[in-house]
């Protein structure tokens, strides 16, 4: 008896009318087939067309979009290009879904027990009782810690990777047919991403379920999947098993995206990329910005930035009056020094304070004890005032891990670009700040034209480089970097990551890098600081840190890297 298999597509192809009366072609002849218990990976840069078949299969195609051509069928059932439902297909029940956003998917108005037992209710019958203990069993499984007590939590009380976790949790809620994975281990330190991905290879292989996995993390592809599919431009350029795509690329596309992934093994001098960005607008846009003056300095010596003995505390509200919540521990008397021009690199799991360090030094959360010193000048804790902080607000720029939830979804990108180059006084009106922005647009690899647009029209990725881009705005002396890159390609993350080298190197631009990405870390990064249950366990230079860390936690971390030279032995 032939098994159907769980995916396939074939001539898919969607469309978006202009304005114009032209038509853009988001994916444009793609088939692909994934068999039960296969895990088939499609890659490619941001806005090549990934996100658009996925949510093609899911119905999610917003309006004035729409398929044009092509058939998709689970399990053998026949698609609706328009809902996303087939003759005995239910999303929810036969298809799980995990989307590249965890904030747009969870309901800011209820508990996570509520959002997970929810659907476990509707499809599959559950009791109340009976779904709670099923969503603990998941929170379990995906590596939420204190999971009794997180399912009363709200999304917001939760960290990005955490919050990234529950929706992966309630993906595979219903035990689904296919789970359509949208980079579902972006928000994620390695050592969670490596429980998910073993949940997901151990659910493919235990329960036949096939996965089609969107990512840009070519490690991940190497060690999980079994299948590949390469997407330039709305189509698939090259298709195959994992061992043969990445260990032989035959399309000059694939080659440069392989060649663009940063090394573990060895510090570069520049990341290399698919195409050479020192040509063309985005080139000269970025000599432009790197040429600029920065925010002005005082001729102080010592440390451009200083955290001194740090300590934030959380403390939940009790439901009933005079109650008192569940107090926590977020950063535990953390310090450490930034010199002018270094770059720090700021590790650890998802929880853990890295975010909350970042936020107190950006002004956005008060300590409990401690403080921090921005050029000599206290500005976060002990002896900060309004007029310290306010001293550094522009030279102190932060990028945030969430670039959809740092944009106005009201405003044009455009103004969202010029608004910090008026308000910091960098342009003489509003047109010459219109036309810094469009300078800013290119350099992150966009078209001025973009500019006109809303935030909800880009992917993630290219959201999160119009983030980028307004941090620069501002021509900041110290840039946070939460996440910078977690939701770019290989490609534009290359691309990026040079350009604030240019500036480091050109104006000695300074940078707290918080990532998940360790091999970015060790080819951006000067020293390295790693957290762990909201203390620093161990600080070195980057290549002493790689290459003998001394704390058994730095140790764990390094072998859970995820490595393009490690292909998965099912493959």
């Amino acid at each position: 008896m032939t098994v159907a298999p769980a995916l396939e597509i074939k001539g898919l192809r969607v469309e978006y009318p202009r304005e114009d009366g032209s038509v853009l072609v988001a994916v444009d002849d793609v088939s692909l087939s994934i068999a039960p218990g296969e895990i088939h990976a499609v890659v490619g840069e941001s806005g090549a067309g990934k996100t658009t078949v996925a949510n093609a299969l899911i119905g999610l195609i917003e309006k004035p979009g729409r398929v044009t051509g092509g058939t998709m069928r689970i399990g053998g059932a026949l698609l609706d290009p328009v809902t996303g439902r087939g003759d005995g297909v239910q999303l929810g029940r036969d298809i799980g879904v995990i989307f590249q956003d965890p904030m747009t998917s969870l309901n800011p108005l209820f508990t996570i027990e509520s959002q997970l037992t929810e659907t476990m209710r509707f499809h599959l019958g559950l009791g109340r009782m009976e779904a709670r203990a099923r969503a603990l069993e998941l929170l379990n499984a995906v590596g939420i810690p204190e999971p009794e007590r997180r399912l009363t939590s709200f999304p917001h009380q939760l960290s990005g990777g955490q919050r990234q976790r529950v929706v992966i949790a309630a993906a595979l809620s219903c035990n689904p047919k296919l789970l359509v994975a949208d980079e579902p281990t972006t928000a994620l330190d390695v050592s969670i991403q490596a429980q998910i991905l073993d949940l997901i290879r151990n659910l493919a292989r235990e329960r036949g379920l096939g996965v089609m996995l969107v990512t840009h993390n070519m490690g991940v592809v190497a060690e999980t999947a079994q299948s590949v599919t390469v997407m330039l431009r709305g189509r698939a350029v090259e298709q195959g098993p994992v061992a043969e795509v990445l260990g032989s690329p035959q399309h000059v596309y694939t080659r440069g995206l392989l060649a663009a992934v940063p090394r573990f093994d060895c510090r570069l001098a520049r990341f290399a990329v698919v195409s050479d960005a020192g040509d063309g607008k985005a080139g000269a846009a970025r000599r432009t910005i790197a040429a600029r003056k920065p925010a002005a300095l005082s001729d102080r010596s010592g440390p451009l930035l200083s955290v001194e003995g740090l300590t934030v505390d959380y403390r939940s509200r009790g439901w009933l009056p005079g109650s008192r919540g569940h107090g926590m521990r977020a950063v535990d008397d953390v310090s450490f020094s930034i010199a002018r021009g270094e770059v720090l690199g700021l590790v650890g799991e998802s929880g853990c304070g890295k975010t909350t360090v970042a936020s107190v030094i950006a002004g956005l959360v008060k300590p409990t004890a401690g403080r921090v010193l921005y050029d000599g000048q206290p500005i976060a804790g002990k002896g900060a005032s309004r007029l310290t902080r306010a001293s550094s607000r522009q030279a102190l720029q932060m990028i945030f891990q969430d670039p959809y939830a740092s944009l106005n979804p009201r405003m044009r990108v455009g103004t969202i670009l010029a608004e910090p180059v008026l308000f910091y006084r960098l342009a003489a009106n509003k047109a010459e700040a219109l036309d810094d922005a469009g300078l800013l647009l290119e350099a992150v690899g966009l078209e001025r034209a973009q500019a006109e647009r809303f935030p909800f029209a880009f992917s993630g990725g290219q959201r999160q480089r119009i983030s980028i881009a307004r941090a620069l705005g501002a021509r900041p002396r110290l840039l946070i970097c939460d996440e910078p890159t977690s939701s770019l390609d290989v490609s534009v993350q290359a691309q990026l990551l040079n350009l604030i080298k240019d500036l480091s190197e050109a104006t000695g631009l300074t940078l707290l890098l918080i990532s998940h990405d360790l091999a970015v870390v060790r080819q951006m990064c000067d020293r390295v600081a790693v957290m762990q249950k909201g203390r620093i366990v161990e600080m070195n230079d980057s290549e002493s840190l790689f290459s003998a860390p001394s704390h058994a936690y730095t140790h764990e971390l390094l072998s859970l890297v995820p490595r393009i030279d490690r292909i998965a032995a099912n493959t």
